[in-house]
């Protein structure tokens, strides 16, 4: 169950590199068009729902335990 956990919380660590990476880009005005712009909120969106569903996961795992 460790090793689970910590997969688990290097997943999390992954997608915040994701989403910080994604945020600087488009801080630097990288998107070259509204399209660009909307794709990149999009992938925000979705890497911040997976994070949420791998925290919720892991806390379902630790409340189990006990």
């Amino acid at each position: 169950m460790y090793q689970t956990k910590q997969a688990l919380d290097l997943l999390v660590k992954q997608i915040d590199a994701s989403i910080k990476q994604i945020e600087e880009d488009l801080g630097a005005k990288s998107a070259k068009s509204y399209e660009e712009y909307c794709n990149k909120c999009g992938v925000i969106t979705g890497l911040l729902t997976a994070r949420r569903n791998v925290t919720d996961l892991t806390k379902n795992m630790e409340d189990s335990d006990e």
